[in-house]
């Protein structure tokens, strides 16, 4: 069960309004969604054109909601940057990489303001094509599969079989995955992950193999 939990203080942007660019996606969790008027039309009174944007899995216009930052996507060609309105790096890291934009931040419970340091970003990247050089030139391949739903992708990764028919592939199954099993098949030299984005973005440290995303791939 998921229940939205709405963040009751004002969201007062300021002065960091002068800051952005012209024309400017929004973009921020459920929690602020309820602000979202708002935000927008401080926004508007300094002379900015907001873009709110819409994501296929989500509820709310402008919403970002786990790895799915659609809503960023589908408003991309008509914006400068991106306004993140929440608390973390994930949401505007997954952002800038999805859209190659910049990407600025304004998390409410600390009023702080940041831009999105697309060097990091780019390490991302750089990692993401080292993974790929190692997955092509591997032949012992374990394929991370997960039964929540909404990540499982069983179909789509026994697809692999038939695109890449030099490799052999092993699909490991978990409800939630634990990081210690994959140590019991050290003959793996490359990791595919069929879940959650996240893991072979934040999780990887936990891994001693190369790791990729599916749509990587």
């Amino acid at each position: 069960m998921f229940v939205e939990a709405r963040y009751k203080k004002p969201v007062f942007i300021g002065k960091y309004v002068l800051k952005l660019p012209s024309r400017v996606g929004l973009v921020t969790t459920v929690q602020f969604i309820g602000q979202i008027k708002e935000i927008k039309l401080q926004l508007e009174k300094e002379g900015k054109k907001v873009f709110l944007g819409k994501g296929k899995h989500t509820k709310y216009k402008s919403q970002v909601l786990g790895c799915d930052v659609q809503s960023a996507i589908s408003v991309s060609d008509k914006v400068d940057a991106f306004f993140y309105i929440g608390s973390g790096m994930f949401h505007p890291t997954a952002i800038s990489l999805k859209t190659k934009k910049d990407v600025f931040t304004f998390n409410p419970l600390t009023n702080k303001f940041n831009k999105v340091d697309r060097k990091e970003a780019e390490k991302i990247n750089k990692r993401k094509k080292g993974a790929l050089i190692k997955f092509l030139s591997s032949k012992e391949i374990g394929v991370i599969v997960t039964t929540k739903p909404g990540q499982e992708q069983l179909k789509e990764a026994f697809e692999l079989k038939n695109k890449f028919k030099d490799k052999n592939f092993y699909f490991l199954i978990f409800n939630t995955i634990d990081f210690c099993q994959l140590e019991n098949f050290p003959f793996i030299e490359c990791f595919v992950n069929t879940a959650c984005h996240r893991i072979a973005l934040d999780d990887s440290i936990k891994i001693n193999k190369a790791i990729i995303n599916l749509e990587d791939i």
